[in-house]
């Protein structure tokens, strides 16, 4: 496990601060602040008891720039048919399955963690070191109140 430790949103640096700091969820976020689209890259996955939990990476079109690196679980029984199915394809950021979908939900931010990078999150982000990059823990939670997914995001800035 990396060091991992939680900091007070006031004491998330930028640019970290802009990408993180906010109610909205990453997908639409890195892109617009890139100005390019993004898109998943799987490491790992797995499939339990109707959850779908994967470590991924968001990287952006074109030059393949690592942007996200993530871990997540998603509650595949809270989604509509098609909305399951694009999830499993593992094709497509959750944040563009919810949006193309018009799946109604809410992001949550729950603590902002400062991670001094590891071996994995260094191979996924395609850096060396003992670096130190900020994320955030957040919940996507459906109109209904019931959390969507659970999401630790990593920025590699």
């Amino acid at each position: 496990m990396p060091d991992i430790s939680r900091v007070e949103d006031s004491s998330v640096p930028e640019p970290y601060r802009s990408l993180l700091v906010h109610q909205r969820d990453m997908t639409p976020t890195v892109a617009a602040a890139y100005q390019r689209s993004v898109h998943l890259r799987v490491l790992k996955h797995t499939l339990r008891d109707n959850v779908f939990s994967r470590q991924i990476v968001l990287v952006l079109e074109g030059d393949e720039k690592p942007v996200v690196f993530g871990a997540i679980k998603i509650y595949l029984e809270r989604f509509p048919a098609e909305a399951r199915r694009l999830v499993e394809a593992m094709e497509q950021p959750l944040g563009t399955i919810l949006q193309t979908q018009g799946i109604i939900h809410t992001s949550r931010p729950e603590a902002y963690i400062r991670v001094t990078a590891d071996a994995l999150i260094n191979a996924a982000l395609k850096r060396s070191g003992s670096t130190a990059l900020f994320g955030r823990r957040n919940v996507l939670w459906s109109a209904a109140h019931e959390p969507l997914a659970q999401v630790v995001e990593i920025l590699p800035l």
